[in-house]
């Protein structure tokens, strides 16, 4: 494969990134290049690989989720090789990222995660709910069974609008 269809991938991945307050997972950028044709999604996951291995992006993994961050190092690269990205080019990731940005900043506003405490043998779950990278309501709680842990962390991102409109009425 040639170099530089491979680095305009990992410039467009940047870009995206770049683009929004908000980290996107793997799945989200992924539906883009696969379903505008840029490339196939073994590529992409060479290519996220490879930023990873740069420390152009950060990754952070939730529930089985991976969400990609733009790095210091990942804005100092774009900054200087944003013009090797055409216009064409952008303006599909711009659409994109119009066209679904409420998809988009709801699947990555609402998290849960649970773990095993090293305390105890319970299991902590962590219920947060952002908006861009700012922290709306986080919750801590435990469970008894990872069970419970699991069930939990699905409720949220059902039940996390109406705990959070709770919380502040309650509160104010």
């Amino acid at each position: 494969m040639m170099a530089e269809p491979l680095t305009l991938y990992k410039l467009m991945i940047l870009y995206l990134l770049k683009k929004v307050n908000y980290p996107l997972s793997n799945g989200q950028m992924s539906e883009f290049f696969v379903s505008k044709s840029y490339t196939d999604y073994f590529t992409f996951q060479m290519v996220i690989n490879e930023l990873l291995g740069t420390s152009l992006i950060h990754k952070e993994t939730i529930r089985n989720t991976s969400r990609y961050e733009l790095t210091k190092e990942g804005e100092e690269v774009l900054f200087y090789f944003e013009n090797k990205i055409t216009g064409e080019v952008k303006q599909d990731m711009d659409d994109f990222l119009k066209e679904n940005n409420f998809k988009l900043r709801t699947e990555n506003s609402v998290l849960a995660n649970y773990y095993k405490s090293t305390a105890s043998n319970d299991f902590e779950i962590d219920c947060v709910v952002k908006e861009g990278k700012n922290t709306l309501i986080e919750l801590k709680l435990s469970a008894a069974t990872e069970e419970m842990a699991e069930k939990m962390c699905d409720n949220w991102e059902k039940a996390s609008k109406e705990i959070y409109e709770f919380a502040m009425k309650k509160l104010l």
